[in-house]
């Protein structure tokens, strides 16, 4: 093993200071001298995207962080953290940007999608196992952001205030719980907390999280956080990213001569950066990495989509479907074949292929007459173009160019071909359009910059999209479109061409969207379309869902309705054919006027690339939904215990304290549609037997249904009697069992030493007395329950 404090001694202070920024977007510089190679770092919630957009090495696209949490099967996590150790490496990353271990304080939250839960125990089990299986590829993790990043609005500027018990108990409890399985890396947020900006917070960062808790790893800014030279150097701060406006470099070398940060401080950082070197394999003699072996992606995607999908409605069985029984099936929605499978914002990729909801339920039924309407539209923004008629699109940078489909281009960071953004002032997408219907066709450029659109060689729109002053990154998250029509022939070719005008140097971020909408029927015309086939169907399946405009990274939502005529159309449909599935791709609540109308509900979370692969599967019974509810689903949004999540005076305080998710909801007595922990699956389960002490609870379980099935067993504790000063119950473990039919099985749940304790008088103290034990299907459905006196 390399000699961290040798090599340490061999640096300039210039050097040493070097290691703690970024050279460019997305790495640290190399000192060959000391056999230090350069340490890259890539978004990665859901895939590895890597240094920039590279169409010609797509990126696996896992489900969204949360739909990973619907599972509750830490080895499942560990298996999707495996993959993406495993895409790292494939990819030269040695640091991922992830798992963010937020909580979902709130469903108004734009990021909800890429948190795990609105439990911290749940979220910090899931981190774990996602943790475990990246590192084991030699692969580094950054568990973020630190702390109190629950939301988006003003996240650059806003102080959030938060009490130190349900700071301890609830917001700081998963980053802890990685810290203590061994996580190498820690991201620091955008936000303050209690009045400090994170990314100089010393009693977080550097007492709490290094001094309290050994933390041995480095603490890494989110991107532009570090604003203070000084502050970030004593605040606990490791690595300042990017290199765009760093405050460190020649600053922090001027500060520590100047002796305002001692250079023990920058020394303490720069040996965290190298044992982290040494541990991704980029300094001469660390340790030899035996990664796991080759795991398939697509299998790994449809596993974790398929566990999941949380059945939370199933009326007189109407799922599965029975494919020998079917004749006709009407497949209804916008997004049932234009698939959305990730999230807005970073944890953006570009995956190798996606399987829609309309194409997966088509390859599993070929012979039956599966029928598509459109039905309600909620895209904002045009669709990019591709499909019937669209050949594919040439996007040429300088001497460069290549094919994408459909019609859409996006980085951030390195360019494609490895072109120097210096030497780019104009990007071009060319395509050519054969329209099968005749009139008038809507054309759209989305994106920021400025642009020309050309269609049959008319120039259709000219200008800028974007508003004085914006940021690159509120542009890249809040892009604008121009539409623009034209008249068209039925089967007369037509070329399509934007150019977009780049300021030189500016080409490392990229958005570039061509829209396009053929003539067809209104918004009212569309939906009776959907109705007239759902009557004459055996089933209707509609998928609805938010869109990227509605629910991403950068700003959080206004409301929980769906958006556009989609709760309309569901309600139509409904009446029209009593066989109604509703599918509702989202990463958060959204409210369900129409719940007790249709016969079954599914939640699918953003289900990553095998989306409609895994759908089908579901539907038809072939595997069945393993999902349970990460986070309560409101019935009404005046009922959320929490929702707002507008600053006063630049203060968002946490005045619910520890009575956050469903700790609030069991507080308030109103009973939501659909309970934490809860879902369906395709059989029936009888808990038989339930033993307790301290340390665990024993649950003994029987498959009483007519197939095999998996059951997540869900513990929970609490006071006995209620003690109005703690939750009324919180979960304290869960597992995962499965059983043939009329099987038993017994299962062990651990139950932590934080169980029992609560912070109080800076310090965890054991809580003494008697506690109710629960062995439950969900929180609201309770099986068995047992009394032990602590």
């Amino acid at each position: 093993m390399t000699d961290v404090e040798h090599l340490l001694e061999q640096l300039s202070l210039e050097e040493k200071v070097s290691l703690l920024a970024g050279q460019d977007f997305w790495s640290l510089p190399a000192i060959e001298r000391i056999g230090l190679r350069s340490l890259v770092m890539s978004d990665g919630p859901i895939g590895v995207r890597g240094v920039g957009w590279a169409p010609d090495d797509p990126s696996i696209a896992l489900p969204s962080p949360t739909a990973l949490a619907a599972a509750w099967d830490v080895e499942l996590a560990e298996r999707a953290g495996q993959l993406l150790g495993q895409e790292s490496r494939r990819k030269g990353v040695h640091l991922l940007l992830g798992p963010t271990v937020n909580l979902q304080r709130t469903p108004l939250g734009g990021r909800h999608f890429e948190c795990y839960s609105e439990d911290p125990l749940l979220s910090g089990e899931i981190a774990v196992g996602f943790v475990r299986g990246v590192q084991q590829h030699g692969v580094g993790t950054t568990v973020k952001h630190l702390v109190g990043n629950d939301f988006e609005t003003d996240r650059m500027e806003v102080d959030v205030r938060i009490g130190d018990r349900a700071l301890r108990e609830i917001y700081l409890a998963p980053f802890e719980r990685v810290v203590d399985e061994g996580g190498w890396g820690v991201m620091s947020a955008y936000n303050s907390v209690n009045g400090q900006s994170m990314a100089q917070n010393g009693p977080i960062q550097d007492e709490i999280l290094k001094r309290e808790w050994g933390f041995d790893g480095i603490v890494v800014s989110d991107w532009r956080a570090a604003r203070s030279t000084v502050g970030a150097a004593l605040g606990g701060l490791d690595i300042a990213m990017p290199a765009l406006e760093s405050p460190w470099g020649e600053k922090l070398v001027a500060a520590v001569r100047a002796g305002d940060v001692p250079e023990e401080v920058v020394d303490d950082k720069v040996r965290r950066v190298l044992r982290l070197a040494q541990r991704v394999g980029v300094l001469d003699g660390g340790p030899a990495v035996t990664p796991p072996g080759d795991l398939d992606g697509d299998a790994v995607a449809h596993e974790v989509a398929a566990r999941s999908f949380v059945l939370v409605r199933n009326e007189n069985y109407a799922l599965p479907l029975e494919p020998a029984a079917l004749t006709k099936v009407a497949v209804i929605g916008a997004l049932a074949a234009d698939a959305r499978v990730l999230g807005g914002g970073s944890a953006q990729v570009s995956p190798p292929h996606v399987i829609s909801p309309l194409d997966g339920l088509k390859e599993r039924l070929p012979g039956v007459d599966v029928e598509y309407a459109v039905g309600a539209d909620p895209r904002p923004f045009l669709p990019a173009a591709h499909g019937p008629g669209w050949s594919p699109t040439t996007v040429t940078l300088g001497d460069y160019s290549f094919l994408v489909d459909p019609a859409a281009v996006r980085w951030i960071g390195s360019l494609p071909g490895g072109l120097d953004p210096a030497g780019i002032d104009e990007i071009r997408l060319e395509t050519t359009f054969t329209p099968d219907t005749e009139g008038e066709h809507t054309f759209a450029v989305s994106g920021f910059g400025t642009f020309e659109l050309r269609v049959a060689d008319e120039l259709l729109y000219e200008g800028t999209l974007h508003p004085p002053g914006a940021t690159r990154a509120d542009l890249l998250l809040s892009p604008r479109e121009e539409r623009v029509t034209k008249t068209l022939e039925a089967g007369v070719p037509v070329p399509v061409v934007i150019r977009q005008s780049i300021a030189r140097g500016m080409a490392h971020t990229v958005s570039t969207t061509l829209g396009h909408r053929a003539p067809g029927p209104d918004d009212e015309g569309l939906i009776a379309e959907a109705v007239r086939l759902a009557a004459g169907s055996d089933v209707a399946v509609i998928v609805v869902g938010t869109t990227e405009q509605t629910e991403s990274e950068g700003f959080d939502r206004t409301t929980l309705a769906l958006p556009g005529r989609q709760d309309e159309l569901v309600s139509r449909v409904a009446a029209a054919n009593p066989r109604t599935v509703v599918v509702v791709n989202a990463g958060s609540p959204v409210l369900m006027p129409w719940a007790g109308e249709v016969a079954a509900t599914l939640l699918t979370w953003f289900p990553g690339q095998e989306a409609g692969a895994a759908l089908a599967d579901v539907l038809l019974g072939v595997t069945e939904p393993g999902g349970r509810l990460p986070t309560t689903w409101p019935r009404l949004e005046q009922d959320c215990p929490v929702l707002a999540v507008e600053p006063n005076e630049g203060v968002v305080a946490y005045e619910e304290g520890i009575f956050v998710g469903y700790r609030g909801w069991l507080r308030s007595g109103v009973a939501p549609l659909y309970a934490f922990g809860h879902g369906h699956g395709y059989t029936t389960w009888q808990y038989d037997e339930l033993n307790v002490n301290e340390t665990e609870a024993v649950v003994t379980l029987t498959n009483t249904g007519a197939r095999a099935g998996r059951e997540v067993v869900q513990v929970y504790v609490g006071p006995s009697p209620v003690d109005p000063d703690r939750p009324e119950r919180w979960l304290a473990g869960f597992a995962n069992v499965e059983a043939l039919p009329e099987e038993t099985v017994t299962v062990r749940i651990p139950l932590p030493p934080r169980t029992f304790e609560s912070w109080a008088d800076g310090g965890w103290q054991r809580r003494t007395g008697d506690y109710r034990v629960i062995a439950a299907h969900a929180l609201d459905d309770p099986r068995l329950t047992a009394t032990l006196t602590v």
